[in-house]
C-alpha cells in the first residue's frame, strides 16, 4: 500500500518524478529549457518550497506562481494552450498517483487543478484583451 505525502521528502520525490516524466515530452523539454530557460535543480527547489507551503502551510513560497506563467505565455508567444494544461494535469496526477495515496495526495491533485484553471483563465482573459488592442 502507498503512503500519503508526509514531508519534504516526499514532495521532492513527487517534483522529481512529475519532471522526469513530463521533460520526456519534446514540447515540455523545449518550454521549460529553451523558452523559460529554467535551471531544472533550482526550478525544481523552486516548485518543492511551493508544494510544501501548499501541503503543510510552510510559508517557503514567496513567489507569484500565475505572474511567472502569464510572462512565460507570453515570452512563448502566446502559445500556452488549453493542451498544455490538460497534459501538465495527467502528467502531474499519473505522478502522484503513481507514488501516493490518501488526503494529502488527494489534496495535491486538486489544488493543481485549481491553479491550472486560474492560471488558464487569466491566460484567457489577456489574450481576448490582446486581441482586442491589435482590432
Amino acid at each position: 500500500m502507498k503512503g500519503d505525502i508526509q514531508n519534504r521528502g516526499d514532495i521532492k520525490k513527487l517534483v522529481t518524478t512529475f519532471y522526469e516524466k513530463l521533460l520526456k515530452d519534446k514540447e515540455f523539454e523545449h518550454l521549460f529549457l529553451e523558452v523559460a530557460e529554467l535551471d531544472i535543480l533550482e526550478h525544481m527547489d523552486i516548485i518543492v518550497d511551493f508544494w510544501e507551503s501548499v501541503l503543510f502551510q510552510a510559508g517557503k513560497y514567496k513567489r507569484d506562481l500565475v505572474d511567472f506563467h502569464l510572462n512565460l505565455n507570453q515570452k512563448y508567444n502566446y502559445g500556452l494552450k488549453e493542451k498544455h494544461f490538460h497534459n501538465w494535469l495527467d502528467v502531474f496526477n499519473a505522478s502522484v498517483d503513481e507514488l501516493f495515496e490518501g488526503e494529502k495526495a488527494k489534496g495535491a491533485k486538486d489544488r493543481a487543478l485549481s491553479l491550472a484553471t486560474i492560471i488558464k483563465m487569466k491566460i484567457d482573459h489577456l489574450e481576448r484583451i490582446r486581441l482586442e488592442l491589435n482590432n
